[in-house]
């Protein structure tokens, strides 16, 4: 069983039964409603919504808020997001959170509660470090870096090195004061390992005139990060084959790559609006299954981070839509276009990423696989997360 709607192969599943049957046979209030049943509504009340047919769509809307709670089960939440973010889509109003405290706060909470982040960060590190093994001066480029909470362990591993490397850092980002605030905690734990160690901020609201802006000293080995960056690119896609392009002239001796394994990015509406229920539906499953039910961060998690990305998948569209995510399948000719080749990642990198499914998140639900040269992480039959390697 996939998520708590069932299957996601979207090609095999019937078409749904008019709206107004629906309207007619679910009353408010009716939790008992099977998870299947709420996914189709939800896909019923977007249907009405791309045919314009808004007062239809404002009655189904009603049924979905008395069948859905932030504090319910997953799936009651799950319907409570995506009908916020339906109703959003609407009314054309603002789109999610833009509190940017709250967002920051709702980050560190996602990487202490769930392995996405931490699976990502840790395999893209054990990339990096065999892929600069025997290096003495290392040069990492992190496309935006924000408190750059995946380094200081690499860090520590280059610092056990004889002789320790000199490790250079280029973070891009935003907010200056963020940089340099995340450049001062790496440079003082650098000092404590012993590690030679600069970290260069780099404003970047234009990701190509970054890479003419990274300085590159003829000694140092490049590595490259792109932990779920590239999909904030899709929005023009030439230009994203200039960027790649780019990094790949810059001559990288990796380049670390963690993306969705999902597509957000359809330009029909009502096929990205199926992609997300169903991808969603198998994270608020794993939220679910390995937190407790009054379980405050998971709360935040949901509601802040996941729903701002709910809302923008669901809501917004054109320019204004930044949450675009492809699958693998797709990175994989994009970056092959632009003469990457994959790197095969470790069997030790699949070991570390077993063990820290199994110190920090003890649930059968979580599985990792293979394909391709790299590894997806997921929960039950649905991958959710890719990390790859190229040169």
């Amino acid at each position: 069983m996939l998520g708590s709607f069932g299957s996601s192969s979207h090609e095999e599943e019937e078409e749904p039964s008019p709206p107004n049957v629906y309207l007619h046979q679910i009353q408010p209030r009716s939790l008992a409603s099977p998870p299947i049943h709420m996914r189709q509504l939800l896909i019923s009340c977007a249907e009405l919504i791309s045919r314009s047919d808004v007062s239809a769509a404002h009655r189904l809307i009603g049924i979905l808020v008395s069948n859905s709670s932030p504090y319910g089960d997953s799936t009651e939440r799950l319907v409570h997001q995506f009908t916020k973010a339906l109703r959003l889509r609407l009314n054309r109003g603002e789109q999610g959170c833009n509190d940017e405290a709250l967002l920051q706060s709702s980050y560190l909470s996602l990487n202490q509660i769930t392995p996405f982040i931490r699976f990502s960060q840790l395999t893209a590190n054990q990339a990096i470090l065999e892929a600069i093994e025997g290096q003495q001066a290392i040069h990492i480029l992190d496309f935006d870096i924000m408190h750059g909470v995946q380094w200081p362990p690499l860090m520590q591993a280059l610092a056990e090195r004889f002789p320790p490397p000199t490790l250079r850092i280029t973070g891009t980002g935003t907010d200056l004061d963020i940089l340099r605030r995340t450049g001062d905690r790496l440079a003082k734990f650098a000092h404590s390992l012993g590690l030679r160690f600069q970290f260069q901020p780099l404003i970047s609201d234009e990701s190509i005139s970054v890479t003419s802006s990274v300085v590159l000293l003829p000694h140092e080995t490049l590595a490259v990060n792109c932990v779920h960056y590239l999909h904030r690119l899709l929005k023009d896609r030439d230009r994203l084959h200039l960027f790649l392009h780019r990094i790949k002239a810059m001559g990288p001796r990796v380049v670390a790559l963690a993306e969705r394994e999902a597509n957000h990015n359809h330009p029909v509406f009502q096929q990205r609006f199926v992609e997300a229920v169903d991808h969603y539906a198998a994270v608020f499953d794993s939220l679910e299954a390995t937190l407790p039910p009054n379980s405050r961060e998971r709360l935040g998690v949901e509601q802040i981070w996941f729903g701002r990305e709910i809302s923008d998948i669901v809501a917004a569209e054109g320019e204004n839509r930044k949450e675009r995510h492809e699958r693998f399948r797709s990175w994989e000719m994009m970056l092959r276009s632009a003469g990457f080749g994959n790197v095969a990642l470790s069997p030790f990198a699949l070991s570390q990423a077993k063990l820290l499914l199994r110190l920090h998140y003890p649930s059968e639900g979580y599985h990792l696989h293979i394909l391709n040269n790299s590894f997806f992480l997921g929960w039950q039959n649905q991958p959710l997360f890719s990390v790859s390697s190229w040169r």
